[in-house]
């Protein structure tokens, strides 16, 4: 038997677990239906993804891209302002291509879901209730109607890959969908603000400043209980819970 390159484990837990063996990336989903998404959003998008090597259920096969990620949330990122600069024009290219077939989140379903997990964060005493309360009330900028975009759905800062200046692709398509454009931009530069005029310049026009900043309070509201649930930590330093405090 050939020898094989270390497994490393990318990340885990009881939902997915993404797993790397030399140049392939294999991942695994308890829920099929968001593989399904993930690799015909991926055949339809305008901009570099990950090769599908093979599909047996419940794993999917992914060749690695080039270059590394722009960075990780909490952590400074080393890239260039001008491949910042390069992420933007290619979201811009990917919120102008034709939309998916299916639908995304609605605005109704949004709104619910945020109103449940701000009473769960108040209730159960994970966040400050001043500090729940001011961002809800930040994140009501987001919650307006917007013309639907091809959007990535997931678009964080680790799932953007570049080599110097170029942007070589973008991973994790399963959330893609119709939806907010604001949203993707908001959560590529969730915890890196400094890089966001970066960000937007390469983008072009009709940015809201005011709706990504919105949209980081809400994204960051909706997902402090799922990672405390799933065994990780919203508040370490320039993650979710620094998010929400930077805007107070």
């Amino acid at each position: 038997m050939a020898d094989v390159a270390e497994i490393e484990v990318v990340v885990a837990h009881n939902e997915r677990a993404t797993l790397r063996v030399g140049d392939v990336f294999l991942k695994i989903d308890t829920d099929q239906k968001r593989t399904d998404v993930e690799v015909e959003a991926m055949a339809m998008a305008p901009i570099p993804t990950p090769e599908v090597l093979w599909r047996k259920a419940p794993v999917l096969a992914l060749a690695a891209l080039p270059g590394t990620a722009l960075g990780r949330l909490g952590e400074p990122s080393t890239a260039s302002p001008a491949a910042w600069a390069a992420a933007g024009a290619a979201i811009r290219m990917l919120h102008d291509a034709p939309l998916p077939p299916w639908p995304g989140q609605r605005l109704e379903e949004i709104a619910s879901r945020l109103d449940g997990e701000c009473e769960w964060l108040i209730t159960n005493g994970v966040l400050p209730t001043e500090l729940v309360t001011h961002n809800r009330r930040v994140a009501e900028a987001a919650l307006r109607p917007w013309t639907p975009a091809f959007t990535h759905g997931d678009l964080q800062i680790a799932h953007v890959f570049a080599d110097g200046d170029e942007i070589t692709g973008v991973i994790d398509w399963s959330e893609a969908g119709q939806g907010d454009a604001l949203y993707d931009l908001a959560t590529l530069t969730l915890g890196h603000e400094d890089h966001l005029d970066d960000v937007v310049a390469g983008y072009g026009s009709d940015v809201d400043l005011e709706v990504i900043r919105a949209w980081w309070s809400l994204r960051s509201l909706l997902v402090v209980r799922w990672l405390v649930e799933h065994g990780f930590d919203p508040s370490s330093p320039g993650c979710e819970v620094d998010v929400l405090r930077s805007r107070l």
